[in-house]
């Protein structure tokens, strides 16, 4: 949780943004307006029925501590901002922070400056949703209002079906503003939660067809594969389609690895993994699904891909594919993680990725049962 503490109280001042608030002359005592620690427990506020299941990493006092202090919500402090206005290195730094420090998801407080600055810190592929408190606000990372953002992050908790899409950042020249001239400017994409109810992404009749679910998401992944990159594909019907799509055999309860569309290991052991992985140069990837009805992304018919295989390619280069309609079978119940390392296990937890469809991805959780 980051709250920029100044957002929004340049357009009530006609300032026509908060970027040079400190420099126009304001004193600090128009920080005990707060409009955005408003804005802020009005998102968070359904939350609170959840607090045993969240905590959170924030910045300190005015930055995300007090809102989340005031709410009752569980928080571990990691830094603080040393001066009476926060600025754009003090939200940069706690959102390199916040990343570094494994959480699920960051959620922010501001406007399109903030958005820039947390851009700037994590990227493209870090997922983030922006609470709307700025005076300028033309990205695409905000939820409508504060109460939107509140019902996107309780789907979360609840283990709802909640899509995850990039969405634009920008911002406007707040000098050529204040001259009437609107000059937006595009700064890049990040990765936003978004309404990704199963019935808004149907095929026939209201119902999804596994195997054309199966054929979308093995297109998308095939045109995302990276040349030289080495592939381990595990077992399951979801990732038969990616084989087929790369006109491969398939082994379809084993494990197979590919390279630039040739088959390098079919139906693979743990050995001839590690083997492998031990002359490749560069990053693998590992692409997995969910057994339908458990849920098991991992330790249920893949263990060939073990925690020595895991820790070798690296967390974050897994991808994790189903269909929506297995995910929705599961209730709301997190995929399940038994890699029979439990350090390992702990360190896969939490809200993840799952390609569904072709450009089309949700944020849903895993978790061990250890």
């Amino acid at each position: 949780m980051i709250v920029n503490p100044l957002a929004g109280l340049g357009g009530s001042l006609g300032l026509k943004g908060s970027d040079d608030i400190a420099a126009a002359g304001v004193g600090p005592e128009i920080l005990g307006s707060q409009r955005s620690a408003e804005r802020a427990k009005r998102a968070l506020a359904p939350l609170c029925e959840y607090a045993t299941q969240l905590s959170f990493a924030c910045w300190g006092d005015k930055m995300g501590e007090a809102v989340l202090t005031s709410l009752g919500l569980k928080s571990e402090v990691l830094g603080s901002c040393d001066n009476t206005y926060s600025s754009a290195q003090d939200t940069r730094l706690a959102a390199q922070a916040m990343a570094a420090a494994g959480v699920d998801i960051i959620v922010f407080v501001g406007g399109d400056g903030t958005a820039r600055d947390i851009y700037d810190a994590v990227g493209e592929t870090f997922p983030v949703l922006g609470i709307p408190a700025g005076v300028k606000m033309h990205s695409g990372v905000f939820a409508v209002s504060p109460e939107a953002a509140g019902e996107l992050l309780v789907e979360l908790v609840k283990g709802g079906l909640v899509g995850l899409a990039p969405q634009e950042v920008r911002d406007i020249d707040e000098q050529a503003f204040r001259q009437d001239i609107v000059r937006s400017q595009f700064y890049g994409e990040m990765q936003v939660p978004a309404e990704g109810r199963f019935l808004q992404h149907t095929k026939i009749g209201g119902v999804e067809n596994a195997e054309l679910a199966a054929a979308d998401i093995a297109a998308w992944v095939v045109e995302s594969m990276d040349k030289g990159c080495i592939y381990i594909i595990g077992p399951g019907s979801t990732t038969a389609a990616i084989m087929d799509e790369l006109r491969l055999p398939n082994t379809l309860l084993g494990v197979d690895v590919v390279r630039d569309n040739t088959l390098l290991l079919a139906d693979a052991n743990e050995q001839g993994l590690l083997g492998l992985l031990a002359e490749t140069k560069g990053r693998p990837r590992i692409i997995v699904t969910a057994i339908g009805g458990q849920g098991h992304v991992f330790g249920r018919g893949n263990q060939q891909i073990s925690a020595k295989v895991i820790r070798l390619v690296g967390v974050a280069n897994i991808n994790i594919v189903a269909a929506k309609s297995k995910i929705s079978a599961l209730q709301g119940r997190p995929l399940l993680l038994d890699t029979n390392d439990p350090d390992l296990d702990i360190e896969l937890s939490g809200y993840r990725p799952v390609i569904t469809g072709y450009q089309d991805q949700i944020l849903y959780r895993l978790a061990t049962m250890a």
